[in-house]
């Protein structure tokens, strides 16, 4: 029976799947079994070659291995055998499926906090692809005019799959309230949520724009460091160039 070899790539760093594909890929698996969240298989390479990589040095250090195998998706190293070739994977989210850009939850009920968002974030993205390893675009959501957002939509695809997620939670009314409950947009908030639930907390930045005739605190739930609170253009401009570096340090993009 022929052996059918699988690709798999050593995820060091960010990289999207179709740049990583690109280069040569780092293993070939022979895949034994496959479970819903693990994966057992035989490593084609001289084990010798296997002892002297990059990645098994930092597997025998104890930190987290991680894998793109093809036709399978995001995986981490639980076990590995050079003798018997036997390696054991998990089942692991992995950046790779994330796309270069950042995604901008603007809102139409109070238009000039998301346009100053817009243009801020327009800039800082021109700013940063001078010293990027990949190019960032500006993903923003769509705003059907009739219907309800369908969790399965492209719009909601973009969410799950961008670097940072930056929503506009400016309130566009207060609720008659003791006290006062700030209302933001209801389809930021859809939107919000859905981001909430598929993405980690370091991907999401919730901004708000002061409004004398509102008061009262952010409606979700985020750590200081996820939340921006400014006046005008001017602190805009001096605040958020800095959080959303800060927020894509992980992806190590940046020269």
């Amino acid at each position: 029976m022929a052996i059918i070899a699988l690709k798999a790539w050593y995820l060091q760093e960010y990289e999207p799947i179709r740049e990583l594909e690109k280069r040569p890929h780092d293993l070939r698996l022979s895949k034994n079994s496959l479970l819903k969240s693990a994966l057992r298989a035989d490593f084609l390479e001289d084990s010798e070659d296997v002892k002297q990589s990059v990645w098994f040095q930092r597997y025998l250090e104890g930190e987290t291995v991680e894998f793109y195998i093809e036709g399978s998706g995001g995986y981490a190293i639980s076990n590995i055998d050079l003798i018997s070739h036997e390696i054991y994977f998990t089942k692991q989210d992995v950046m790779a499926h994330l796309e270069p850009t950042i995604f901008l939850c603007y809102q139409t009920e109070y238009a000039e906090s998301s346009e100053l968002l817009r243009e801020e974030l327009q800039t800082i993205i021109e700013k940063l692809n001078k010293r990027s390893r990949l190019l960032l675009a500006l993903e923003e959501s769509h705003r059907p005019t009739e219907g309800a957002v369908r969790l399965k939509s492209t719009l909601m695809q973009k969410i799950r799959k961008s670097l940072l997620f930056i929503a506009d939670g400016t309130p566009i009314l207060q609720l008659d309230s003791e006290p006062p409950q700030p209302i933001p947009s209801p389809k930021v908030c859809v939107e919000v949520g859905y981001a909430l639930q598929c993405k980690r907390a370091e991907q999401i930045l919730l901004a708000q724009m002061e409004r004398s005739s509102v008061n009262g605190q952010f409606a979700f739930d985020l750590p200081p460091g996820n939340r921006l609170l400014f006046r005008n253009k001017t602190e805009l401009h001096k605040l958020l160039p800095q959080m959303v570096e800060t927020q894509l340090q992980r992806f190590n993009l940046l020269y």
